[in-house]
C-alpha cells in the first residue's frame, strides 16, 4: 500500500486493559516501551531469546508472559497492537508483514516509514496524557512533551479543568519571596485554584499569574468583626470550601515554620473538611543562602538554631530559653524578630555570648529589594536604627556570618 508520506497521522489513544498485545524484540526499545503497555493493562506477550535484566525483572514478577524464541509467523495473530524492536531486520520485515496481513496496528522500531503505527513521545500529569507526533524527529518530539508536560506542573500552562472535579483545600508554602522558590506542586494547585486566601509575605508576583475568574482574597484585609484574625481566617476557609470550591491558603515560607499553618489545618480537620499541606523553602535557610551566609559550615558551625523573635526575651508570654542558646556555637537564625533585636542582643550578651559575634539582617530576601546588613551583637541596635532595617528580615548571628564568597573575594 502506497501512502503520501506529507499526509499527518490520525491521533489516537488505544484501550488496551486486557487485550493481547505482542512485542517481538526484548532489547533497549522494549524496555522503554513496556512500562507503559503493563500501566495500560495490557495482556503483554513477548517474543524474544533473550532480554536485558529489567524486562526480565517483569517477565520474573509476571507483569508479562515471555516466550524465549526467535519470532515465527503466526506470533502476531489475535494481537491488537504489536511492537516490532528486534535487531533482525528480516524478522522485523516478517513480523511487519504478518501485522499488515492481520490488520493489527503495528509499531517497528527499525523503519519508521515501514510502520503502521508511531509510538508518540508521551508524558502524564495528573490524569492528564500528553502525546506528541512530529513525524520523523523523535527529539523534537520529546522536547515539546517535556515542555507541556513541565508548564502543566508548575502552572505556567493554565489548563483549567471544565468537567467536574473534586475541590480541594490546600495550604501551601510559597517560599521566602522569589515567585521562583514555590515549589512545583504548590504552583500547580495555585493555578487550579478558585479562591487564594493570601498573605503578604507570600510570593505576590504569582498572584499576576491567576486567570481573572479566581478570587484572590488578602488575609490582612478580611473584615474580622468579633473574631480574632486567625479565626477569621480559618472561617474564610471553611466557608469556601463548603461552597465546594478549591481553596488555597497561600503563605510565606512554611506553613508550619511560625505560620499558624496548624491551626489552619486543625480548623478545617474540626469542621470535616480535609486538606492537603504542601511544605515551602522557608526563609530561615533560603534567605542567608541567597545572601551568600551559609547556616552551616565545615570547622564553623555544625548546627544551627531558628527562633521566633516576635516576642522579647523579657516578655512573660516568651517560650524561648535564651540563656541555653547564648551557650550554643552553632548559628541562631531568628524570624520575625526586627524589632526586638536590642533586647534580644542584650539578653545573649548577658547570658555569655560574645558582644563582638558577627550578625546579619537580610531584609526582604530573595526579591529585588533585598539587602544586606552586617553588624555585631553589641552594634546591632544602633545599626538597624542608623540603617533603617525593616521586616520581613531574617537575623543571622554566629561565625558564618563571616563566611561566603565575599570573604574570599577581599
Amino acid at each position: 500500500m502506497v501512502e503520501n508520506a506529507e499526509q499527518p497521522a490520525y491521533p489516537v489513544g488505544l484501550r488496551l486493559s486486557g487485550r493481547r498485545v505482542v512485542v517481538i524484540g526484548g532489547g533497549q526499545v522494549a524496555q522503554r516501551r513496556l512500562p507503559a503497555l503493563i500501566a495500560a493493562g495490557a495482556d503483554v506477550t513477548l517474543v524474544s531469546p533473550s532480554a536485558t535484566a529489567s524486562v526480565e525483572a517483569m517477565a520474573e514478577a509476571g507483569e508479562i508472559r515471555w516466550e524465549r524464541r526467535r519470532y515465527e509467523d503466526g506470533d502476531i495473530a489475535d494481537a491488537w497492537y504489536a511492537l516490532i524492536a528486534t535487531t533482525d531486520p528480516a524478522a522485523n520485515a516478517r513480523a511487519s508483514a504478518e501485522a499488515e496481513r492481520t490488520k493489527t496496528w503495528c509499531v517497528r522500531a527499525d523503519d519508521a516509514e515501514a510502520a503502521t503505527a508511531w509510538t508518540p513521545a508521551t508524558g502524564r500529569i495528573e490524569g492528564v496524557t500528553v502525546a506528541v507526533l512530529t513525524g520523523n524527529d523523535p527529539r523534537r518530539s520529546a522536547a515539546v512533551r517535556d515542555a507541556i508536560v513541565e508548564g502543566l506542573r508548575d502552572g505556567t500552562l493554565a489548563a483549567p479543568q471544565h468537567r467536574a472535579r473534586a475541590p480541594f483545600v490546600a495550604l501551601v508554602g510559597g517560599g521566602p519571596g522569589d515567585p521562583d522558590l514555590i515549589t512545583v506542586r504548590g504552583r500547580r494547585l495555585l493555578a487550579e485554584a478558585d479562591v487564594v486566601i493570601a498573605d503578604r509575605l507570600g510570593p505576590r508576583d504569582l498572584l499576576d499569574e491567576l486567570p481573572p475568574h479566581v478570587e484572590v482574597i488578602d488575609a490582612a484585609k478580611i473584615p474580622y468583626g468579633r473574631f480574632m484574625a486567625q479565626e477569621a481566617i480559618n472561617n474564610a476557609l471553611i466557608e469556601h470550601a463548603k461552597r465546594g470550591r478549591s481553596v488555597v491558603r497561600l503563605k510565606g515560607g512554611d506553613p508550619f515554620v511560625f505560620g499558624r499553618g496548624m491551626e489552619e489545618a486543625q480548623a478545617l480537620a474540626e469542621a470535616g473538611i480535609a486538606c492537603t499541606v504542601v511544605p515551602g523553602i522557608s526563609s530561615s535557610i533560603s534567605v542567608p543562602g541567597a545572601a551568600g551566609i551559609p547556616v552551616t559550615h565545615r570547622g564553623v558551625a555544625h548546627e544551627f538554631t531558628v527562633v521566633s523573635g516576635h516576642v522579647a526575651p523579657d516578655d512573660p508570654r516568651s517560650l524561648v530559653d535564651w540563656a541555653s542558646l547564648a551557650k550554643l556555637r552553632g548559628t541562631l537564625v531568628i524570624l520575625m524578630g526586627v524589632d526586638k533585636i536590642g533586647k534580644i542582643a542584650e539578653a545573649l550578651i548577658a547570658h555569655g555570648k560574645d558582644p563582638a559575634t558577627p550578625l546579619a539582617l537580610v531584609q526582604e530576601g530573595t526579591t529585588s529589594a533585598q539587602r544586606r546588613v552586617d553588624a555585631t551583637l553589641a552594634t546591632v541596635a544602633e545599626t538597624v536604627r542608623a540603617q533603617d532595617v525593616r521586616p520581613p528580615a531574617v537575623i543571622v548571628i554566629g561565625d558564618v556570618v563571616a563566611e561566603g564568597p565575599a570573604k574570599h573575594q577581599r
